[in-house]
């Protein structure tokens, strides 16, 4: 069955075999508690000691924000590349153009990131204690085409992943926290009041330092909520369901963080072996003191599970939105990269172009260029976040938005004044330079890498004649009919 609003030149068509468990699975998986929170942990305490908890608090919150004003966008305009396809249609085709861009390789180069630090948890699952980056590089290429190939087979597999993925998070995080603050709590609760300085309380040289700091470091914890609207298009009554998926998962995911991660700084047996860096692994010093050497491997799964399944998460957002530009014909090799395979109806060519560029990351891994990447990707996912913000304020602001099934009412206009304040506050902060001992092109690499990339985009841009191209239809009426699940907008 097809719908009235569907394109009939269009060159493909997506299959929705999403529900909204899965689309809240997806999500969930590409948040990943595991990932969010033993991701930067070690960073964060050492950086801010036990106080730095309270950054999962506010970032929870910050978060759930931009949820709520992503929620409104996504109900209105639930298309397969979310960011790309929102501001497409708040602020023209180039607006739209770029803030795809941006959000396409923060996409792919944490997708790399996320495999690389798994790799870590993998190597010493198998018996590889302390890899080296050569080797950890080779296992996350492994991981890489492994997952590939899971993303390739077809969303069946990838939602049997996404349960697994839930049942190990719930293991490592709920289960392994609650028997951590049970039987091996070593401070009281009034720890989390302390900064670095364990005797005494907050100053403003700590709130402005190093509290800052970690708060820029966990802002890379609570992202991926907005993937569910990157795979909107395989959803069934998306206009509905991929908003109360994009809530769901981030609320869930904040409460899980916050709680793990409180347990497992309760259980930390000595601060001061953390911050003065004689444990660099605080995940793994608390763990083996509390469960012994024997225990941490079935851990160490668990782990390995949780960022398999982000990394599947993320490849497959990734391959989503550089469909979406295909689909639209704004990027070089459109035509091939729009194909979608005939028995799963998958983007495999986009997927497959995610796995070269994640290789090639790999090849730099050991160079000062793969921090400046690092580095890219949290700053280019909350610049990236701001496309849709501010235009959507804007758009509000001039009286011409029109809200979709499910909104916020008269809370619209508030939550995106909130949601922009929030996401440029932490944009600011994490690309601000703070360690001037630095090289200059680690000091300012996300301001490198995304002019670069900005610059590449320039070209593309003018090439493809993107400014010149037809603009997207009337935004009431290009929507998905909640009434014919199987029905596939393809969007002007």
């Amino acid at each position: 069955m097809t719908s009235d609003h569907q394109n009939d030149s269009a060159p493909a068509e997506l299959k929705r075999e999403f529900s909204l468990w899965s689309a809240f699975a997806f999500a969930f998986a590409f948040i990943s508690p595991i990932v969010a929170m033993y991701g930067i942990y070690g960073l964060s305490l050492s950086t801010a000691g036990p106080g730095f908890w309270w950054t999962f608090v506010i970032v929870g919150i910050g978060q759930c924000i931009v949820a709520l004003a992503f929620a409104d966008l996504v109900s209105r305009w639930p298309f397969e590349g979310s960011i790309y396809q929102w501001t497409k249609r708040l602020a023209g085709n180039v607006a739209g153009w770029f803030a795809g861009w941006v959000y396409m390789w923060a996409l792919v180069i944490i997708m790399a990131t996320v495999a690389y630090a798994g790799a870590g948890f993998l190597a010493q699952l198998v018996g590889i204690e302390s890899p080296t980056a050569v080797q950890q590089s080779i296992v996350a290429l492994f991981v890489l085409l492994a997952g590939t190939g899971a993303n390739i087979l077809g969303r069946g597999f990838l939602k049997a992943l996404m349960a697994a993925s839930i049942g190990a998070e719930i293991v490592a995080s709920i289960g392994l926290g609650t028997y951590l603050l049970i039987f091996h709590r070593h401070h009281g609760f009034d720890a989390i009041f302390h900064g670095i300085d364990l005797t005494s309380g907050w100053s403003w040289a700590y709130v402005s330092g190093p509290f800052l700091a970690a708060l820029a470091f966990t802002g890379w914890s609570i992202l991926g909520f907005e993937s569910a609207g990157a795979i909107a298009e395989e959803v069934k009554e998306p206009r509905r369901n991929v908003p109360k998926a994009m809530l769901f998962s981030v609320a869930f995911i904040a409460i899980v963080i916050a709680y793990a991660s409180l347990a497992v700084t309760l259980a930390v047996p000595d601060f001061d072996k953390i911050i003065s860096g004689e444990e660099a692994d605080p995940v793994a010093y608390v763990l083996s003191s509390a469960l012994g050497e024997s225990a941490v491997k079935p851990i160490l799964f668990a782990f390995v599970i949780g960022f398999l399944a982000s990394f599947l998460a993320l490849q497959a957002s990734a391959s989503r939105v550089i469909w979406s530009f295909a689909r639209d014909e704004v990027l070089p090799a459109s035509k091939f990269l729009v194909k979608l395979s005939k028995a799963e109806a998958q983007p495999i060519t986009a997927i497959i172009v995610t796995t070269v560029i994640g290789a090639f990351v790999y090849l730099i891994s050991a160079t000062d260029v793969y921090s400046v990447l690092v580095t890219f990707t949290a700053g280019g996912y909350y610049l990236a976040f701001l496309f849709p913000l501010v235009t959507g304020l804007v758009a509000r602001l001039r009286g011409k938005w029109v809200p979709g099934p499910w909104n916020l009412g008269k809370f619209s206009t508030p939550v995106a004044v909130l949601a922009v304040l929030w996401a440029g506050f932490e944009f600011v902060n994490i690309v601000w330079p703070r360690t001037v001992s630095d090289a200059w092109y680690l000091n300012w690499g996300f301001f490198v890498a995304m002019g670069a990339i900005l610059a590449l985009g320039a070209v593309i841009v003018k090439v493809r004649n993107v400014a010149d191209r037809p603009a997207a239809v009337d935004p009431d009426t290009d929507a998905p009919s909640n009434d014919d699940d199987d029905a596939v907008v393809q969007p002007a």
